[in-house]
């Protein structure tokens, strides 16, 4: 994935990278692994590490109504970010800030 959108989600600029999705045998899980090939990571940062810091960093939930998840977690002031992002014609997607900097994706499947 490449563009202005994933630099805006992640925080960096000229973002490269691939993503690749693991599905559980049942179909109910999935694990979304990164691996960034620009920006380098320049610094180590353990407060609000850079998105393209090896480690944990982000972790991605699917969900069935985004619109509502989202207002769910605006109510008590979560820290949200950037806007509502359509990837192709397959995800509604949607980041929040979590517990120790970890980046939180929400991504509702468009039918």
């Amino acid at each position: 994935v490449e563009g202005r959108w994933v630099d805006r989600v992640v925080g960096l600029e000229g973002v490269r990278a691939d993503i690749a999705i693991m599905q559980t045998p049942d179909g109910n899980g999935r694990l979304e692994l990164t691996k960034f090939h620009s920006p380098s990571n320049q610094g180590d940062n353990r407060h609000a590490p850079a998105a393209n810091t090896p480690g944990i960093r982000h972790v991605a939930f699917a969900v069935e109504d985004i619109d509502a998840v989202v207002a769910d977690l605006r109510a008590p002031g979560a820290e949200l970010l950037g806007e509502l992002e359509r990837y192709e014609d397959s995800y509604r997607l949607y980041y929040v800030r979590g517990p120790e900097g970890i980046i939180i994706e929400l991504a509702e499947q468009i039918v």
